[in-house]
C-alpha cells in the first residue's frame, strides 16, 4: 500500500481481530509490526466504543517481540520505567524518551555511515567514539531528572549511612544506564554489519 499522510485506520473488534480499513483486510499484530518498521503511519481505534487505543497495541507488538526472545528493554531499564509512573517525573518521561530515541536513530544513521567506509581500527575507534558521544549526550540528560547532584540535597556531614544509600542508588542506577547504553550501542553495529 502507497503511503499517503494520513494515518491507516484498523479497527479491533471484540474477538481481539484488527481489521485494516486501507486494505480491507484483517492483520495481526506482526503485521502492524511490518507496518511501522515500514515507516508507516496508523491508529487504531476500538472498533465499539471508537477509543484510540494506539498505543496499547503498539505496547502488545513489544511485548510479543520482547516474548521471542529480541530483548531489546533491559529489565533494569523496565523497572526504572515503571518506577516514572506517579511520580512527579512522568510528564517529562515521554519527550525525554521521545527526544532520546530520535537522537539514538539520528546517531545510528551516522555510524552506518561511518562503517559503511571504515575498515580495521578505524571502524573499532568509530563505535567507541560513538559509544562515548551517546554516553555523554544521555548523562546531560539524565540531569535533566536530578534536581541535586548526588550529595547535595541539603545533606549534612551527620547525615547518617542510612540516609546516603539513595545517593548511591541513583549512582548505581546510572552507571547501570550508561552500560545499557553501551550494549545498544554494541547491538546497533552488529545490525549494522549485517547486509
Amino acid at each position: 500500500m502507497a503511503k499517503t499522510n494520513e494515518p491507516t485506520i484498523i479497527k479491533k473488534y471484540a474477538n481481539r481481530r484488527l481489521y485494516n480499513t486501507g486494505t480491507s483486510t484483517y492483520v495481526t499484530l506482526e503485521d502492524l509490526a511490518v507496518m511501522v518498521k515500514g515507516e508507516e503511519d496508523f491508529v487504531v481505534f476500538d472498533a465499539k466504543s471508537g477509543d484510540d487505543i494506539t498505543r496499547s497495541v503498539l505496547t502488545q507488538i513489544i511485548f510479543e517481540q520482547e516474548g521471542k526472545g529480541q530483548n531489546l528493554l533491559p529489565v533494569t531499564f523496565l523497572r526504572q520505567l515503571i518506577r516514572f509512573y506517579g511520580d512527579s517525573m512522568q510528564g517529562i518521561v515521554p519527550s525525554f524518551l521521545e527526544y532520546s530515541m530520535t537522537s539514538l536513530t539520528q546517531e545510528q544513521e551516522k555510524l552506518r555511515a561511518k562503517m559503511s567506509g571504515a575498515f580495521g581500527a578505524t571502524a573499532f575507534d568509530a563505535i567507541e567514539d560513538q559509544v562515548k558521544r551517546n554516553t555523554e549526550m544521555f548523562e546531560r540528560a539524565m540531569k535533566m531528572f536530578m534536581p541535586f547532584p548526588t550529595g547535595e540535597a541539603g545533606a549534612s556531614p551527620e547525615t547518617s549511612s542510612d540516609e546516603a544509600k539513595p545517593g548511591k542508588t541513583e549512582a548505581s542506577d546510572l552507571d547501570d544506564m550508561k552500560r545499557q547504553l553501551e550494549e545498544m550501542q554494541k547491538k546497533i553495529s552488529k545490525l549494522s554489519d549485517k547486509p
